[in-house]
């Protein structure tokens, strides 16, 4: 493991001739201006690059530091680290990229490969990261990673270069190997093709019992981050029993909220109804090429459950909702995630 390799980086160990090159990031303010070190002088340099060489040979392992190299030059740009916590089943991550480095992606890079050395190499429960409060630019990668925020600690630290106050506030940010699985599966359903070149004449959307007429059509909002979307009306005859939605397209946010919601008059429930809507909306996701359909319920539900069970809806997982999902203002904390094939 003293190699990790992504698409634009080599991860490797910390050899005595990259010296150079990281006394010329570490030696600078504007690199070092968030963290508690810094800028290193020739000494304070070498003496961490021997550290990190000699972690390597500590038994058990419990640091794995690495230089950030590029792929296509070799040359070093940075480094990175996974400390194990002694106390459990528990890591800690950090990175530090030269500063003509950043805004390219590479720490999004580096911290899936620390994330994956953690949970997939190590099998660690639980993996955290702290930076300073006034850091965006490494909570926002956190957050792009997909890891939670758990607090703000005032005057957790030493402040940054800065600031004038005698203590920094810290901001601490965690992830669980639930969380990365659930990420992954979020990045595969992400990945999936879908074609929207707008809303296209609708099929006749009937099954002999019930049929869909389509009330809105809702263009994307991307400044809200909305896809696009149809609502149908769930109708018997002339009676319209209920709603039926479906929204086109595959991001985070539906991973937790699901491309379709139903709902079904009271007095009409029990029937099977909310299923077969389900199934005639699949002719209209495959007009956008999406092939597999995402729908989510309380796990307190248990109607709703069945209903998917009874479509032969896949039982992804049972997920807890994090607090930026719109089902979390809703008062849902835990979901269950079905998939439904759309061939």
């Amino acid at each position: 493991m003293k190699q990790l390799v992504t698409e634009r980086l080599v991860l490797r160990a910390f050899r005595r001739e990259d010296f150079a090159a990281v006394h010329a990031y570490a030696s600078t303010v504007e690199n070092t201006i968030y963290m508690p070190f810094g800028p290193n002088s020739e000494q304070e340099t070498r003496a961490f690059i021997d550290r990190s060489i000699a972690a390597w040979s500590e038994e058990p392992l419990r640091q794995y530091g690495f230089a950030v190299t590029r792929k296509d030059t070799g040359e070093v740009v940075g480094g990175c680290e996974l400390s194990l916590v002694p106390s459990g089943n528990e890591g800690e991550i950090g990175w530090m990229l030269r500063r003509d480095c950043w805004r390219q992606g590479f720490g999004t890079e580096l911290g899936r490969a620390l994330l994956a050395l953690a949970f997939d190499g190590l099998g660690l429960h639980r993996v955290f990261a702290i930076c300073d409060a006034q850091n965006q630019a490494s909570f926002g990668l956190m957050e792009k990673l997909g890891m939670r925020r758990e607090g703000l600690f005032l005057e957790a630290r030493v402040p940054n270069k800065l600031s004038d106050a005698p203590y920094g506030d810290e901001l601490r940010y965690a992830m669980l190997e639930s969380e990365w699985r659930i990420r992954q599966e979020m990045d595969a359903y992400n990945a999936l093709p879908c074609a929207f070149d707008g809303f296209p004449d609708m099929p006749l959307l009937d099954d002999g019992e019930i049929r869909l007429v389509c009330e809105k059509k809702l263009p994307a909002e991307p400044e809200k981050k909305y896809v696009p979307s149809y609502e149908f009306a769930v109708c018997r005859g002339s009676e319209k029993i209920g709603t039926v939605n479906l929204r086109v397209g595959y991001t985070d946010a539906l991973y937790y909220c699901g491309h379709i919601g139903y709902g079904i008059d009271e007095k009409y429930r029990g029937r099977g109804y909310a299923g077969a809507a389900c199934r005639l909306l699949v002719s209209v996701a495959r007009l956008h090429g999406m092939k597999k359909l995402i729908i989510t319920n309380n796990v307190e539900n248990a109607a709703s459950r069945r209903v998917c069970e009874k479509l032969g809806a896949r039982l992804v997982r049972r997920a807890r909702v994090p607090e930026w999902s719109g089902i979390y203002a809703d008062g849902i904390r835990f979901a269950n995630i079905f998939e439904l094939s759309g061939d």
